[in-house]
């Protein structure tokens, strides 16, 4: 399997027209048959884990389930809990080699989610934890059913205004780096009726004094 765009800038590439970002999606960065083969095998190889996350003082089920994956110590804490991470599979590390050469950047870990269907879900949030850095670059890696991605300002007046939409390709890549996790918050919403899976996978670089803390 092999990718079939360049790095993010050039062909294939389409740069968002968002102010304070940098976004950039490549629709089709796998081949149909590529991306095909590759939702199968992650369905079968990732050990999917249905989550627990602490929100407004309890906890409560992810509406998704999910993996976290990396190098020894990169440790990832989300919404108060802390995930130790699972090594890489074959499959992954293969497409962690080749998700770096487009994207000109060094990935250590992976968050997997699968969304089971419609009613799968991510709430609005922002990839601003400490241990990613003041302007992380993130990798997001669509395979399945395609599903609406939401993007809005952070700020409350501009927070009312009506979310920028893109729609995420079987196959497809998306760049995000910059202020964009300063600026913007994104996610996942449900889709009533419908019924296929999708996989993401969005690759992210943990930097060594949050692997060490405790």
């Amino acid at each position: 399997m092999s990718a079939t765009t360049n790095e993010p800038g050039g062909d294939g590439w389409l740069a968002l027209p968002l102010p304070d970002a940098d976004i950039r999606y490549a629709q089709a960065w796998l081949r149909k048959d590529e991306a095909d083969a590759w939702f199968e095998r992650l369905l079968h190889d990732i050990p999917w884990e249905r989550h627990r996350l602490k929100l407004f003082g309890r906890e409560v089920d992810c509406p998704r389930l999910s993996c976290w994956i990396g190098d020894p110590g990169a440790a990832y804490v989300y919404s108060q809990t802390r995930f130790e991470p699972h090594p890489w599979t074959p499959a992954l590390q293969s497409l962690r080699e080749r998700v770096q050469a487009s994207c000109g950047a060094s990935f250590n870990s992976v968050l997997a989610n699968l969304y089971r269907n419609g009613e799968d879900s991510m709430g609005w949030h922002s990839d601003d934890e400490p241990e990613l850095g003041p302007q992380p670059v993130i990798a997001s890696l669509s395979l399945g059913v395609e599903r609406r991605f939401r993007l809005r300002r952070k700020s409350l007046r501009e927070a009312k205004a009506k979310p920028l939409g893109l729609p995420l390709a079987h196959g497809s890549l998306l760049y995000v780096a910059g202020d964009t996790q300063s600026h913007y918050q994104h996610d996942l919403p449900k889709l009533a009726g419908l019924s296929g899976a999708r996989i993401n996978l969005t690759f992210r670089f943990i930097h060594g004094s949050a692997q060490r803390r405790p």
